[in-house]
């Protein structure tokens, strides 16, 4: 299995010199797995990117959207496959409280784009799951989801095949204001022993508590989760789009600071576009 970042911002796209080492890009996570399969996480603006890198290829594309704001879905309309004559496209929207599942297609209509989704050429399908389907399958990979604390909600994702575990929960709140979707000790069970947890680290604590209620979390609250969850690696994602690539770095070495204070093995690092992990 191999894991690419394309997008790690939250937001809005953060273009400009101060932005390069960590990129601008937003969410969009790809894992190929061992047998060819493709799945995507969110569609970001980084998910055009991507688009460049599958055009060459033929097979099915799997797109599992955490939630519909803009910043995971604004990408889509410039990725290349959509194009392609006979590109089948399976996108899995996320949990979210207002039934919205078309989201992603029906910002190319009307005055919103130039394109309208139903002139695309490829084979695009919605694939929804009742609320009380957890888990599926993608090819050799078991798919689990769990509802995230995020103002509308939405879906994180457990992606396990290959022998490997990847965690992807971005946009949530740990210890949010309002009603959890679902509390820590969840998150725990959900990201037990991953080889990998890519979870939002949008603030600081001296973020709050003015964005209080935001749907992100402070840093050093996900170092807490991939502790307890007795993670291999902690990805700090969701970067805020006014953070610098100095801001960031400063971030990343205070989460080591952290676990090497809790004498732990876990591996922290802020991700990066381009940054590949493989299992």
């Amino acid at each position: 299995m191999r894991l690419t970042f394309y997008g790690v911002r939250g937001s809005i796209p953060a273009p400009g010199p101060d932005y390069v080492k960590y990129g601008g890009n937003t969410a969009c996570v790809h894992v190929e797995l061992d047998d060819g399969t493709d799945i995507i996480l969110d569609a970001g603006t980084g998910i055009k990117n991507l688009g460049q890198k599958l055009i060459s290829k033929k097979n099915d594309v799997h797109l599992l959207l955490t939630h519909n704001h803009w910043d995971h879905i604004q990408g889509f309309p410039f990725f290349s496959p959509i194009y392609q004559p006979g590109r089948n496209i399976f996108i899995t929207p996320g949990m979210t409280t207002l039934d919205e599942n078309d989201a992603i297609l029906q910002q190319m209509t009307g005055s919103y784009f130039p394109v309208h989704y139903k002139s695309l050429q490829s084979n695009i399908e919605l694939v929804s799951y009742p609320q009380h389907i957890s888990s599926w399958k993608i090819g050799s990979a078991k798919i689990s989801r769990h509802a995230m604390n995020h103002p509308g909600s939405g879906s994180s994702y457990l992606i396990e095949a290959d022998g490997a575990k990847i965690a992807y929960i971005t946009d949530n709140e740990l210890y949010p204001p309002y009603r959890k979707e679902t509390d820590f000790l969840q998150w725990v069970e959900f990201s037990m022993n991953a080889d990998i947890v890519i979870h939002d680290a949008q603030y600081m604590l001296s973020d709050m508590p003015a964005k209080s209620g935001w749907g992100h979390s402070v840093a050093e609250e996900a170092v807490k989760l991939a502790l307890a969850s007795r993670a291999q690696r902690l990805a700090l994602y969701s970067h805020d789009h006014i953070r610098t690539d100095d801001d960031i770095a400063a971030i990343e070495s205070h989460c080591q600071e952290v676990i090497a204070i809790a004498e732990d093995n876990l591996t922290v690092f802020a991700a990066a576009e381009g940054m590949q992990i493989e299992f």
